[in-house]
């Protein structure tokens, strides 16, 4: 079952679409977007993680922008738009607003009171900064683009992270790679896992770049990571 929650902030409202799990009460799934705003393929995680148990909540942090964007990432021009989003989206008002989504969804009709966040591409970036800035209970990064800038808040990280990275990610280079796993690799509650000759976005089902084999194993990953830190 879907439905939609409306996200209160000082700001103003926006929308999150939720799937419901077949039995309540469950933990929350924060799922975060990535460039190209609330579309059928984060709709589908979300979906996904309601089959595994979850209560999935999928928030619109474009809403500052605009609200509903749901593009593809089929045309270059729906591209362009998704870097113009990007562009245009501030990376502190969208953690403030996850924080919104958790304390929002955790007073869902049978919510149990856990609540994990799970997040790709610029949505990865946005889960780490959770960790960093929010009271979740567990996190999920796929490739956040970004994450070498922000590893200085790495000592705030108060609940456990698991970081997907594709190891020939043309938006997290080498370097940027070399620069989150010198500040995270030895960190006590965070795990980091590399995929060998993955490029950006392997995760995302009819993506350019999708590799059934190592989504599904950083999939699994995620599956086991959440099972054991919202039971």
């Amino acid at each position: 079952m879907t439905s939609k929650l409306t996200v209160t902030t000082p700001d103003g409202n926006f929308d999150a679409y939720v799937a419901m799990p077949a039995k309540l009460p469950a933990p929350v799934v924060v799922v975060i977007q990535e460039i190209f705003g609330v579309n059928a393929v984060m709709r589908g995680i979300a979906d996904d993680y309601a089959k595994q148990g979850y209560i999935a909540v999928c928030p619109d942090l474009f809403w500052r922008i605009e609200p509903g964007i749901e593009i593809t990432d089929k045309t270059e021009e729906e591209w362009k738009q998704a870097f113009g989003y990007y562009q245009a989206f501030n990376v502190d008002k969208g953690v403030e607003d996850i924080a919104a989504t958790l304390q929002a969804a955790r007073k869902l009709d049978g919510a149990n009171g856990k609540a994990g966040v799970v997040g790709f591409c610029l949505g990865g970036l946005l889960t780490f900064l959770s960790a960093t800035r929010t009271d979740g209970d567990a996190f999920a990064v796929y490739y956040g683009g970004g994450m070498n800038n922000y590893v200085g808040e790495a000592g705030k990280i108060k609940q456990p992270v698991i970081i997907h990275l594709a190891g020939n990610d043309e938006y997290i280079p080498a370097d940027a790679q070399a620069v989150i796993k010198d500040a995270l690799d030895d960190h006590p509650l965070t795990e980091l896992h590399f995929y060998p000759g993955r490029d950006h976005a392997f995760a995302r089902k009819g993506g350019a770049h999708y590799d059934e084999k190592d989504a599904e194993t950083a999939n699994s990953r995620t599956a086991e990571f959440f099972s054991a830190n919202l039971a």
